[in-house]
């Protein structure tokens, strides 16, 4: 599902235009990139958590030359599914594996 297929079913399902549903959801990452930018801690009820990490410098050698290289410090967003999403994500795909026989 790309962007625009999500904000049109967003749109349907709420029943906001899909101008108004793609300001909003707009609105909401632009919240979201805010908070993270200033070090805060996103959790969403039932969703899950976003938090920037920063990984520690470290040394890695380049499997090709076997050279040891230097691989600075950086941030990365990181997701954390909350308990009742996965058990929800679980469900679903047993769901969607579970086959019943025809019957004759």
């Amino acid at each position: 599902m790309n962007n625009k297929e999500f904000i049109s079913e967003l749109s349907q399902r709420s029943g906001y235009s899909t101008l108004k549903t793609s300001e909003l959801l707009d609105s909401v990452f632009n919240t979201m990139i805010q908070h993270l930018q200033n070090g805060e801690t996103i959790a969403i009820q039932n969703f899950g958590s976003f938090e920037i990490r920063k990984k520690a410098e470290r040394i890695s050698v380049n499997p090709a030359t076997k050279k040891r290289m230097f691989v600075p410090p950086k941030l990365t967003l990181t997701y954390k599914p909350n308990a009742s999403l996965k058990d929800k994500l679980k469900f679903s795909a047993v769901k969607a594996t579970v086959r019943v026989a025809p019957t004759e």
